[in-house]
């Protein structure tokens, strides 16, 4: 199961939805000019995110709210960027150390 929980998060445009929905709902026309997809491909990759229960949505009228299903979901994403933060910052550090070593 967590194999198949992570293989969801495993798409560039899925990622950045979940980033937008860690700040608030959003209408699927607000995401479309950040995602950076084409809409056809954006709401293939909401469905796969609804799948997994990662986001749930609301209609008002005709436009469709996308919100997180649990605030938890924003914590994974900011324990990965911290993650990430510092293994870039280790290797900054190794490549400044390999380049004081070649003068």
């Amino acid at each position: 199961m967590k194999a198949e929980f992570f293989k969801t998060l495993a798409h560039p445009a899925r990622i950045r939805v979940l980033e937008l929905l860690s700040e608030r709902e959003y209408a699927v026309a607000e995401m479309l000019p950040e995602v950076g997809i084409e809409p056809p491909h954006l709401s293939q990759q909401l469905a796969v995110l609804r799948r997994a229960n990662l986001i749930m949505s609301r209609k008002e009228g005709s436009t469709v709210y996308y919100r997180l299903t649990s605030p938890r979901v924003a914590e994974l994403l900011a324990v990965a960027r911290a993650i990430l933060t510092g293994v870039l910052s280790g290797q900054m550090e190794l490549l400044e150390d390999l380049k004081a070593a070649e003068t």
